[in-house]
């Protein structure tokens, strides 16, 4: 039988909405700096760098685009997935051939920019860094093993 947290008992006892994830972890500014961190890792380090290379020269659109999936993604303003109907992450990347080890480089350029960035709720980002963990995992396909 499911439990209820302290933090469910005060919501429900003081009848308040609990806060999203997006709250949670600092709104847009946060996202933002996670996502520049995660890019900036992206072109900085070496065990990235095949990561990089399948990515445009200018990753403007890629910055932007990613924080407001983030912002959407965890319970934000929805506004990439206004503009992508339909869509999600796993059907935006089937086309493409993700390699596990290039997977694996999104997934840990990922957790160490989360790391990296100072967020006023370290529990909520680290539950963050854990799925993006394993959605991107989820995408790394071998040819011989697709």
């Amino acid at each position: 039988m499911p439990t209820t947290t302290d933090r469910q008992r005060d919501t429900l006892a003081n009848n308040t909405v609990p806060a999203t994830p997006f709250e949670r972890i600092g709104g847009h500014d946060a996202l933002r700096k996670i996502t520049d961190r995660f890019y900036d890792l992206m072109e900085s380090e070496p065990e990235y760098a095949d990561l990089r290379a399948i990515h445009s020269e200018d990753l403007t659109h890629m910055r932007d685009a990613l924080a407001s999936f983030l912002a959407g993604w965890s319970g934000g303003p929805r506004d990439w997935f206004d503009a992508n109907p339909g869509k999600c992450m796993m059907s935006l990347h089937a086309p493409f051939a993700i390699s596990r080890n290039l997977a694996a480089q999104w997934a840990t350029c990922m957790q160490r920019a989360i790391r990296e960035t100072e967020t006023p709720d370290t529990q909520i980002a680290d539950s963050m860094s854990d799925v993006l963990f394993r959605m991107a995992m989820g995408m790394g396909r071998d040819p011989d093993n697709s």
